[in-house]
């Protein structure tokens, strides 16, 4: 301290303000030194906070990214689902407000797509609640259409001079998909309107063909020719071959005999020209119907087997072929192998077949009865005016055998003909016509045989005048015996 002068004192207290300026200056940035360790500190626990929010918020989006991903992953499966399953307004308006028309068309196949889409999803719980709707939709267009179909046939019922082929190709084929759907969907609906169907069009051609075979009938009344037997003994005036005649046993003969003809009182028409006109007019509405029968009522099986079915089963033996092949414990030879491929190939092509055919059959005896329980009525009068040509009364005369022939000759041509249009019940009808002329045929036949026998036998041993033979061979016979 004794170092220390005056002069030093002097110094220090002239700057002890500066010192203590300096001292509360120190003070003051220590206090804020201690706050801002303070705020460094909150901040510190506030920017920890926030990361843990930002790595929330991170997850979070990562969460919501895979949700997205998902629904975007279902949105086209669901939206099917839901077009599937949805009846759209405008559909069900126009199958509840609208009568049926074009429009049902293909309104009808889209709602069928519609309702087994919602049968297959039954696990679905929106199929489920949709089911019941959809029923009571499908009952609702089973009516209408049922009575659609109905109505369409009423015109029949009530007018028989209503066109049966214009009907039948330009309405009813028209609108069968709509039937095709009832058959699916409403067999027993179907069933009520084939049976309608059947009913209707019986009494249709019954009606027709009974007013076509009555004109018939009376036209023959006044067309017979009296039947001789080639060796006859008789003056009268000689029965003379017309060649015309000879032109019905083709179907490209002479017109056919319509039915207000028998009004004409002096029209006459040969037996051989009426049994022509009446085979070519049953053949022609017989086919006519056949053809749209098969095409109406065809029913569809979706377990008909095809060629496809085949191809997978052949498949299958190979597959199973290759599995014996590494089950064996020694490899069999080339040629085994391959002769078991052929046998089984071989067979099951053979089976696939046989289910064709079977099928097949099973459709030609379905569509066969129901054309023969339409066409019923019109075979039996076509057989009854048969037998009156070859069994008459007494009132009328017999035939010859050259009409018999000619009906014989046309009755193989129109055989042939129903076999080209396939209607193969008409086919078993004519061959049961054949079978009926020819007995009498054959008896005539032998009439006249007998007659040329007993002319000759007459003309050798009793020296007969030569005027009696009407016969020209006969005669030529006679003459060179006598000589």
């Amino acid at each position: 301290m004794a170092s220390i002068t005056a002069e030093d004192i002097s110094f220090y207290r002239t700057k002890a303000p500066e010192f203590i300026e300096l001292h509360d200056q120190v003070e003051t940035s220590l206090d804020l030194l201690d706050n801002l360790e303070t705020f460094l500190s909150t901040f510190q626990t506030d920017l920890t906070s926030v990361a843990g929010q930002i790595s929330e918020l991170q997850r979070r989006s990562k969460e919501i990214e895979e949700r997205l991903k998902g629904r975007r992953r279902i949105e086209r499966p669901l939206a099917s689902l839901i077009a599937d399953l949805t009846v759209p307004p405008e559909l069900a308006t126009l199958l509840l407000d609208t009568n049926v028309g074009e429009p049902w068309l293909e309104a009808i196949p889209q709602f069928e797509k519609i309702f087994d889409s919602i049968k297959e999803r039954g696990r679905v719980k929106a199929s489920k609640d949709l089911t019941e709707v959809a029923q009571a939709l499908g009952l609702v267009v089973a009516t209408k259409l049922r009575s659609f179909f109905l109505a369409l046939l009423q015109p029949i019922r009530s007018n028989m001079s209503t066109n049966m082929q214009v009907l039948q190709t330009s309405v009813l084929l028209k609108y069968r998909t709509l039937f095709k759907y009832l058959q699916r969907s409403h067999p027993t609906v179907a069933t009520e309107l084939q049976r309608a169907y059947t009913g209707t069009a019986r009494t249709y051609y019954e009606t027709g063909f009974r007013r076509y075979i009555r004109g018939l009938t009376a036209i023959k009344g006044r067309s017979g020719e009296p039947f001789e037997l080639v060796g006859a003994n008789n003056e009268r005036v000689e029965t003379e071959l017309k060649v015309a005649h000879l032109e019905n046993a083709s179907l490209d003969g002479p017109a056919v005999t319509m039915a207000f003809m028998a009004d004409e009182k002096n029209y006459k028409e040969p037996v051989e020209g009426l049994f022509r006109s009446l085979v070519i007019v049953v053949m022609d509405n017989a086919s006519a119907e056949y053809s749209f029968i098969r095409q109406f009522f065809n029913r569809e099986d979706q377990n008909e087997p095809s060629a496809s079915r085949a191809t997978s089963v052949i498949g299958d033996d190979d597959h199973l072929e290759s599995v014996n092949e590494s089950s064996d414990a020694e490899p069999r030879p080339r040629h085994h192998i391959l002769a078991h491929r052929r046998q089984s190939s071989t067979s099951s092509v053979v089976s696939v077949r046989s289910a064709i055919l079977r099928k097949q059959r099973e459709e030609d005896a379905y569509f066969a009865e129901i054309w023969k329980q339409v066409m019923e009525p019109v075979l039996q009068y076509t057989e009854a005016f048969v037998q009156s040509i070859i069994n008459p009364s007494l009132l009328e005369p017999k035939p010859s055998v050259v009409p018999i022939l000619t009906m014989i000759r046309f009755n193989e041509a129109a055989y042939q003909e129903a076999g080209k249009r396939g209607c193969t019940p008409l086919e078993t009808f004519l061959v049961g016509l054949r079978i009926s002329l020819w007995p009498t045929f054959q008896s005539e036949m032998s009439a006249h045989v007998e007659s040329l026998k007993k002319l000759a036998d007459a003309a050798t041993g009793s020296m007969l005048v030569r005027g009696n033979i009407r016969d020209t061979v006969v005669r030529a016979v006679s003459s060179s015996s006598q000589l």
